[in-house]
């Protein structure tokens, strides 16, 4: 585990993910891997936060991208992801620009990948909610904001996660992450750390504790737009799905 320590994280540090390399993008699996997703364009809300971290993930695997601000910026995407960032923040914005309501319509059908605060903003319910922060209840889970400790407790370590095809380790951020006080039935635990769940999956939905996108590991991305997006209302959810 190695302590992390950043004031702003989602700005630091250029981007070495595999588009900014053209000769990797010459090898065969590299330049299959993004015709795959070249039909898929996906959202990113953008009120606050790491967002562009996401897009250069996006970028790197072919996948089109649309910042999403306001309702409209809803239309035409596949899919949506909610980065981290601040909660309370993420919180007031979307009323402040009308996106609570078609985002949650969007959400109760389309896929959705949320991370830490999206995984807050995901939830049913927040425990110890001084901010008052309103969560879309769309994720059968209760969390904790900063479960992990507040920015000066902030760490990376790896999880091994269970995507369908055999356990993989994934790179794994924690910044003011929150923690999953309790699962529904119907949520799937896809990775633990220390005995806690910080990976899961309900149906359409995927969402982490920790911030996977500030690696060079596409991994858990190309599991959203792979076997996530593929995921059909009346299915049974599963890894494999």
């Amino acid at each position: 585990m190695r302590t992390v320590y950043q004031q702003a994280p989602h700005l630091t540090g250029p981007s070495n993910l595999v588009y900014s390399n053209p000769a990797l993008c010459m090898i065969p699996s590299v330049v299959n891997m993004m015709r795959k997703f070249s039909d898929r364009t996906v959202g990113i809300l953008a009120l606050q936060g790491d967002y562009e971290r996401h897009q250069r993930q996006l970028e790197a695997v072919g996948a089109k991208c649309r910042l999403v601000r306001l309702p409209q910026d809803l239309k035409d995407i596949d899919s949506i992801i909610i980065p981290g960032g601040e909660s309370t923040t993420m919180d007031i914005l979307l009323d402040r620009f009308k996106l609570r309501e078609p985002l949650t319509k969007f959400a109760q059908s389309a896929p959705v990948f949320g991370t830490c605060a999206g995984m807050v903003m995901l939830a049913h319910g927040i425990k110890d909610n001084l901010s008052k922060v309103t969560p879309l209840g769309l994720l059968d889970i209760d969390v904790i904001r900063n479960g992990y400790g507040r920015q000066v407790h902030s760490f990376e370590d790896t999880v091994t996660a269970d995507l369908g095809d055999g356990e993989i380790t994934v790179d794994a951020t924690f910044i003011r992450a929150p923690k999953i006080t309790r699962l529904g039935s119907e949520v799937t635990v896809l990775a633990s750390y220390l005995g806690d769940p910080v990976l899961v999956r309900q149906d359409n939905l995927l969402s982490s504790s920790f911030h996977a996108e500030l690696s060079d590991d596409t991994r858990l991305l190309e599991y959203f737009l792979g076997k996530v997006a593929a995921y059909k209302s009346g299915s049974t959810c599963s890894t494999n799905a």
